[in-house]
C-alpha cells in the first residue's frame, strides 16, 4: 500500500482514481454535459460541479448556478427549450455553488432558506443577488404541473443548506454532504457541524422517495449504495479516530522541555492520533473512494477535533 502524504508534504503522483467514482465524459467543445433524468428535469455538469434545471410549460427552473459554468447553463438549456429562467433555486449560500446567479441572465425569481438570505446579505456580493422568496421549514414549488419540494433539516454543511426533492422523477439534491464514489471534499466540506453531516447522511439514507442523488460535485451522479458506502466510510473514520484518541499518550516521545509548552503538547498529540487513523483506514479504503489520497489527512484530523472537542 502507498505511504499517503502527510499535509503540506508534496506527492511525485496522486493515486489513480477508481473506476466506480467516474462518470460520463464532458464535451471539451461545450464544457458540461447535461444527463435527462426525464419529466423535464435535467442535471448540467462539468464533471467537477453539478446543477439542475427544471423545464415546465412557461419556462425553466434551475438550481444552483457554478460560476464554472454558469454562463454555459442557457447554451444547456437550450438544448431542450427555448423558455426563459423564470426561477433560481439556492441550494446554499457558497458562492462556488451559486456565484453564477448573474452570469445566467434575465431576471428569475430566486428561492432559498432563510438563513441563505441573511449570509447573503451580510456577504453583500454581487454575484449572489439576496433571495427574494424564502421559507424557514419547507417549501414547495408547483409550476405548470411539474413540482420541486424543498426542506431544511438544520445546519451541518452550513446554515440554510436545503434539500431539493423531485418527487416525480425521484430525484434528491443535496449539496456538499454526499459524493458519490469520492473521498468527501477535505474536513467533511469544511462543515460547520460535523456530528450534524453524519446524522444528515443517515437521514439520507432513510429517506423515501428517491433513486438519484446529485450532490453538487463530482462526476456522476449517486445511488443508494453510493450514500451506503459514504456512512461506511465515516463509520470507520469514527472508530479508528475513536481508537487513536483512546490509545495516543499526549507528550509521549516528546523533548521534556517540549511538554511545557502547551501548544507544541497538543500539535505532537493530535498529528499522532491523525497518523494512527490514516494508516488504520488506507489499507481498506485508499482504492475505494476517489482523491483518498488528496484529503484523508483532513478527515482524520477533523474527526479527532469533532470527537475530542464537540462529543467529549
Amino acid at each position: 500500500m502507498p505511504a499517503i502524504p502527510a499535509i503540506g508534504d508534496r506527492t511525485a503522483r496522486y493515486m489513480d482514481i477508481p473506476e466506480a467514482a467516474k462518470g460520463p465524459d464532458v464535451d471539451p467543445a461545450k464544457g458540461y454535459r447535461l444527463q435527462d433524468f426525464g419529466g423535464g428535469l435535467y442535471m448540467i455538469t462539468d464533471n467537477v460541479y453539478q446543477s439542475m434545471f427544471l423545464v415546465y410549460d412557461k419556462g425553466v427552473v434551475v438550481v444552483d448556478a457554478p460560476p464554472l459554468y454558469a454562463a454555459k447553463i442557457q447554451q444547456g438549456i437550450a438544448e431542450v427549450t427555448d423558455k426563459p429562467i423564470t426561477h433560481l433555486i439556492y441550494s446554499h449560500a457558497h458562492k462556488d455553488h451559486i456565484g453564477g446567479a448573474k452570469a445566467i441572465g434575465g431576471n428569475p425569481v430566486i428561492i432559498a432558506h432563510a438563513e441563505t438570505a441573511r449570509l447573503l446579505k451580510r456577504a453583500a456580493d454581487p454575484d449572489r443577488p439576496v433571495p427574494s422568496v424564502t421559507f424557514q421549514d419547507k417549501y414547495t414549488l408547483n409550476v405548470g404541473g411539474k413540482k420541486l419540494e424543498l426542506s431544511y433539516f438544520g445546519n451541518a454543511h452550513e446554515p440554510g443548506n436545503i434539500y431539493i426533492r423531485a418527487p416525480e422523477q425521484k430525484v434528491l439534491m443535496v449539496v456538499d454532504v454526499i459524493f458519490p464514489g469520492w473521498m468527501p471534499w477535505r474536513r467533511f466540506a469544511v462543515a460547520q457541524d460535523v456530528p450534524a453531516v453524519f446524522a444528515q447522511v443517515e437521514d439520507i439514507r432513510k429517506m423515501k422517495g428517491w433513486d438519484t442523488l446529485v450532490g453538487g460535485h463530482v462526476a456522476r451522479t449517486g445511488t443508494r449504495a453510493d450514500v451506503d458506502v459514504q456512512a461506511e466510510f465515516y463509520a470507520d473514520l469514527k472508530k479508528a479516530a475513536g481508537g487513536a484518541l483512546a490509545t495516543t499518550k499526549l507528550g509521549e516521545g516528546m523533548d521534556p522541555k517540549d511538554q511545557t509548552n502547551p501548544w507544541a503538547l497538543f500539535d505532537n498529540y493530535i498529528d499522532r492520533v491523525a497518523l494512527q487513523c490514516v494508516n488504520t483506514l488506507t489499507p481498506k479504503w485508499a482504492t475505494r473512494l476517489g482523491g483518498y489520497d488528496a484529503w484523508i489527512w483532513d478527515q482524520c484530523f477533523a474527526m479527532e477535533q469533532s470527537m475530542r472537542i464537540e462529543e467529549g
